[in-house]
């Protein structure tokens, strides 16, 4: 109906989707135009738009009509199906050459059961040809004979999914409590030190405004979003402060994360039987706070998701690389911001990883 009237929306996810009452029945609805424009048919653009796991490889490449609309509807119909986008990466970078590359995995959980009608719409949706991918999906048999489509239920797989990130971050930070528990006298000085002068108004806790302050004054800036992640990430008991606990975690963030010596720590903390593995038995004592036991499908998420050599368990090297890295793709989304995403644009095309098309406007 957009594209009938000549607008192109150029911002589509899933946040931009909103029920219109509380009923079962409710209308949904797409909102925030903020980034929309009238397009004339033919015309193309070249202003980089949109959240980076929703941007089609056409505004990467500065060179884009409508068609980025229906890109940006696929992948939200993939994170729907399985409950993880298709093109994900712990940095900017990463998550552009991704998108560039346009390959999509229907090997996991649950795409085996997923109907080949159902693939076959999200293989169209994201086809880096945009020809293919505006023309081809509109009268897709899927969308038109959905009482034909089978009734599997993907629920449990998905939600499973998306609760293995907020797991895998809660494993994080508990290998953060483990690396401030080995700091040494000096450091933990220091640490309380920084604590005591961002605390203004001496009750125990630090809020967002104190840390950001505080953060400046030790020579430490960065951007609201990102503070507000970090802010997230450190409150363990959801408050919106940090106590000094917390604040132990963030500063062993800043300062600390790249010291091999404290990892070695947190590691063994976990590899009870020191095998040089974090194993599956060894994760799931280590989460007993935080997941049902019982909960296998989440622990065996994580394992798979931090084992990068597929062998079943965890090495330092992958244990030492989830600890330098994101982990939540929901959240490091909102990390990225478009100006990052246009210096990368040019970068990529510099080096040869993206034409530039003249003609686009």
């Amino acid at each position: 109906m957009c594209h009938k009237h000549g607008v192109m929306h150029r911002d589509l996810k899933p946040e931009n989707f909103l029920f219109s009452n509380k009923k079962e029945t409710a209308p949904l609805k797409a909102i925030d135009f903020g980034l929309s424009v009238f397009f004339k048919p033919g015309e193309r653009f070249t202003e980089i738009v949109g959240s980076p796991y929703y941007m089609a490889p056409e505004v990467l490449k500065r060179n884009y009509g409508p068609e980025v609309d229906v890109w940006s509807a696929g992948v939200i119909l993939y994170i729907l199906l399985c409950g993880v986008p298709p093109f994900w990466a712990e940095t900017e970078q990463g998550v552009a050459q991704a998108i560039i590359r346009s390959v999509i995995d229907f090997k996991r959980d649950p795409w085996p059961k997923v109907s080949d009608n159902a693939k076959d719409l999200v293989r169209r949706m994201l086809d880096p040809d945009p020809k293919k991918t505006f023309f081809s999906s509109r009268n897709h048999p899927w969308l038109q004979n959905a009482h034909k489509a089978p009734n599997v239920s993907l629920g449990e797989t998905v939600k499973s999914r998306l609760k293995q990130f907020s797991m895998l971050n809660k494993f994080k930070k508990r290998a953060l409590r483990v690396v401030a528990e080995h700091l040494s006298v000096e450091e933990v000085a220091d640490i309380k030190e920084a604590f005591d002068m961002m605390d203004m108004n001496n009750n125990g806790k630090i809020t967002l405004l104190e840390l950001k302050a505080g953060l400046l004054k030790i020579g430490h800036q960065i951007s609201d979003p990102d503070l507000q992640i970090l802010m997230e990430a450190a409150d363990v008991d959801g408050d919106g402060c940090l106590d000094y606990g917390e604040f132990v975690a963030v500063a062993v963030h800043f300062r600390k994360i790249g010291n091999d010596e404290h990892l070695h720590k947190a590691f063994s903390f976990f590899d009870q039987n020191k095998s040089g593995y974090i194993e599956i038995e060894e994760l799931r004592i280590a989460l007993a706070d935080e997941v049902d036991p019982n909960n296998d499908e989440v622990i065996n998420a994580i394992i798979r998701d931090v084992d990068t050599d597929k062998d079943g368990k965890i090495s330092y090297e992958e244990f030492a690389a989830m600890m330098k890295a994101g982990t939540d793709w929901r959240k490091a989304s909102r990390q990225y911001s478009r100006e990052r995403f246009n210096n990368l644009s040019m970068k990529l095309m510099k080096d040869g990883s993206l034409q530039f098309n003249s003609e686009a406007r």
